[in-house]
């Protein structure tokens, strides 16, 4: 009996160790357990939590528009049951799956709106998971609730562009559609790889970004704790003139750095709503005290779709390859 009671003891040893190294596979009976990200009620700050999904999830609810496109091409339109924050441009290649979802909300969702879509995974950008009125709950709040939760590494301080990876990585194993979502990454690895031969050896520039919703009012965001949003721009070997800045830029300090570039935010949707990057460069050449900067005297201003700085997911590659592209043809003279 003692042998037996032995072997057992040893046996449940090296299942436990096993399973340790195995902690991001797919287990039949007990689900798949990846890493994610957990936060209390009231606060903003996230931790590393390991998070285990027992199955599939049929019903989920996508807190932004970029998050439900990238389900979308990991072949998963059935397991959404709403979208919020349904703005800004689309990806024209799931543009018609898109357009028959359920859109819950063209602003940002919250609790109350987020959970009468009865989700069994509420899914998306980090900062939404948050008690205020435009947030659609806390991790906490929503574990209280017995509903899961799945947060984009891309949109977690200290995220990245290769977070991307790593994130179509987790979707892949929570919704067993792994040959998807390593089809989809190599893709991006394409494109990525494409943007960085557009770029070549294009010596390192500085830039400053406007967050302008209307072309009366410059306003610089300093993104300082922008994590993606630098790594974004990095792809493009340029750098924020005001990463390091946590307090408000005045208009004067952006005219004493006077950077290389000036980015603006495009709101339109290509279809004549919102207002474009066009409208609001037009704003800044009209503004006189910016006249003397290099960036504006050279016409060296260019609009990038919010969701492609801000939407935390791959639509950040297409924007930065276009704009790429146009920055190329700029610098060769054919504009």
């Amino acid at each position: 009996m003692k042998k037996l009671i032995v072997s057992l003891v040893i046996s449940s040893l090296v299942l436990v160790g096993c399973g340790a190294n195995q902690s991001e596979k797919a287990n039949d009976k007990e689900g798949v357990t990846v890493t994610n990200y957990w936060n209390n009620a009231g606060s903003t700050d996230f931790e590393e939590k390991q998070m285990t999904y027992k199955a599939v999830p049929k019903k989920v609810f996508v807190n932004t528009k970029p998050a439900a496109e990238l389900l979308l091409h990991l072949g998963l339109k059935d397991n959404i049951t709403g979208v919020g924050a349904d703005f800004g441009r689309g990806d024209v290649e799931v543009e018609k799956e898109y357009k028959t979802l359920t859109k819950v909300s063209t602003d940002y969702v919250g609790k109350e709106l987020a959970i009468s879509t009865e989700p069994d995974l509420i899914f998306g950008r980090g900062t939404l998971f948050t008690e205020d009125e435009w947030g659609n709950g806390s991790v906490e709040t929503l574990a209280s609730m017995k509903i899961p939760t799945l947060i984009l590494e891309s949109s977690i301080q200290g995220g990245t562009i290769k977070s991307i990876y790593s994130d179509i990585e987790k979707l892949g194993k929570v919704f067993q559609v792994e040959d998807k979502a390593s089809e989809f990454s190599e893709k991006l690895q394409a494109k990525e790889n494409r943007i960085k031969k557009t770029i070549g050896s294009r010596d390192s520039a500085t830039f400053a970004y406007l967050h302008m919703s209307t072309k009366d009012e410059v306003m610089v965001y300093s993104a300082a704790k922008e994590t993606f949003f630098q790594s974004v721009f990095e792809l493009l070997n340029m750098t924020n003139s005001f990463k390091d800045e946590k307090g408000n830029v005045s208009v004067e300090a952006l005219i004493k750095a006077d950077p290389d570039y000036l980015i603006v935010p495009d709101w339109s949707d290509g279809k004549g709503n919102g207002v474009t990057a066009e409208e609001l460069i037009e704003g800044i050449k009209a503004d006189k005290r910016l006249s003397g900067m290099k960036a504006v005297k050279e016409n060296k201003m260019y609009g990038l779709d919010y969701n492609a700085m801000f939407g935390y997911g791959y639509q950040s590659f297409d924007g930065i390859e276009a704009l790429a592209k146009e920055m190329a043809k700029d610098n060769n003279g054919q504009n």
